[in-house]
């Protein structure tokens, strides 16, 4: 981009506090812009310690929406919005990542007269189970979410399926307006890992076959469904579940009642309730037999690009963008589910038809080993983070030469 053009990255998640897929975006996305544009990233919580990099403007909520009520998380979010809108003076170009600040780079949009590209993740309105993480926030994440794109000079779509949903939940946006640039990953970082020695401190047998799932705890993540399958894996085989922060206390206990009932049928289940640094992860991943991803709902998914760097052989469900990711009988195999309401129609089928593909390939190493094979080789050739960030800021000029004129 020309000389003086300053873009503001406006993100809930940053380092050291990611949480999902959007912060790994975001973090990686960043990391490569530095290089090619004059960058400042306006982020949630505490200040960041300054370290190599862009330029980091943590924000805090109001401390007047204090309380534990589901609606004030919304509110709270809204607060920031406000904030970075102010924050953002002097930039050329402001971009927002997910509903948490689609909001504030609307308003900065307005307040600053300068163009507002928007990062699609996910969708709201797709999302119907966060009204029981939310409440009434609920209407505010949607509207917030809407608002923000509905008038968006550029929207990023981070799969050809996101694209489709966008233009299906949000009529008023101009296909034209819709880019998709896929998520990326590291290959040097994820890469696999032959050394063992996290997996004792994790709690995993070294030499048992693994099933593994990584994720938040959330409806949309499937890990119920997962469970559920559970019940049908092949012996010895491991179910290893690195899954923490449930949206909802309702949903941790769910989980955790399906787990101590596999537990006391004689399954093995390993369920790591924290974040792990990536270094564990990795090696996680590197050592898993089978990565599953059984999500309802998913964007495109960057665990399964973390898994196939590590070389390891994924089953994930047939939806959204994980398709133009995982090729189904090259890279893993994947599992068809029929949605309504946002859930299974047939979560009985949904949940056999997931052990039947793991157990397929548990039951044979060699298929294992040329899944992993040719997932990395994938992951390497179609997804590198340089090229992505390339990709971005080409659209930044698009954008900013439009405004211009």
């Amino acid at each position: 981009m020309g000389s003086g053009r300053r873009v503001a990255l406006l993100t809930r998640e940053y380092p050291p506090n990611i949480y999902g897929g959007a912060g790994v975006h975001v973090e990686y996305l960043a990391r490569e812009l530095v290089h090619l544009v004059e960058l400042t990233v306006h982020c949630w919580g505490e200040p960041r310690p300054k370290r190599a990099g862009p330029r980091v403007i943590a924000y805090e909520p109001w401390e007047s929406l204090g309380g534990a009520a589901p609606l004030l998380a919304a509110l709270r979010a809204m607060s920031i919005d406000l904030e970075m809108a102010a924050g953002v003076e002097g930039a050329s170009l402001v971009h927002s990542h997910t509903w948490y600040t689609n909001l504030g780079g609307h308003l900065a949009k307005l307040v600053h007269e300068i163009p507002h590209v928007a990062t699609v993740h996910s969708l709201e309105p797709l999302r119907p189970w966060k009204a029981e993480q939310l409440g009434g926030g609920y209407a505010l994440s949607c509207f917030s979410e809407r608002t923000g794109l509905e008038a968006a000079d550029a929207i990023v779509a981070v799969s050809s399926a996101m694209r489709d949903d966008i233009l299906a939940t949000y009529t008023a946006i101009p296909p034209e307006r819709v880019t998709v640039i896929h998520n990326g990953i590291d290959t040097v970082e994820f890469q696999p890992d032959p050394g063992r020695g996290f997996l004792g401190r994790l709690g995993v047998v070294a030499n048992r076959p693994t099933v593994l799932f990584v994720g938040r705890l959330t409806r949309q993540k499937g890990l119920t469904h997962l469970l559920d399958a559970a019940r049908l894996l092949d012996p010895p085989a491991q179910l290893v579940l690195c899954a923490s922060a449930p949206e909802t206390p309702e949903l941790g206990a769910e989980i955790a009642a399906k787990v101590e009932a596999l537990r006391a049928a004689g399954h093995p289940v390993v369920w790591i309730e924290e974040m792990l640094p990536r270094p564990e992860l990795i090696q996680l991943l590197t050592h898993a037999t089978v990565f599953v991803c059984p999500s309802i709902y998913e964007p495109l998914g960057i665990v399964n690009l973390e898994a196939m760097a590590c070389e390891t052989a994924i089953v994930a469900t047939r939806v959204g963008g994980i398709p133009e990711v995982v090729e189904d009988g090259v890279t893993g195999l994947l599992v068809p589910l029929e949605l309504r309401d946002g859930e299974p129609v047939e979560p009985a089928l949904f949940a056999r038809e997931i052990a039947e593909r793991v157990n397929r390939i548990l039951a044979d190493p060699a298929l294992a080993a040329r899944y992993g094979k040719a997932g990395r080789a994938r992951a390497v050739e179609r997804f590198g983070w340089r090229a992505i960030a390339e990709r971005v800021v080409v659209l930044y000029e698009q954008v900013i030469d439009a405004h211009a004129h």
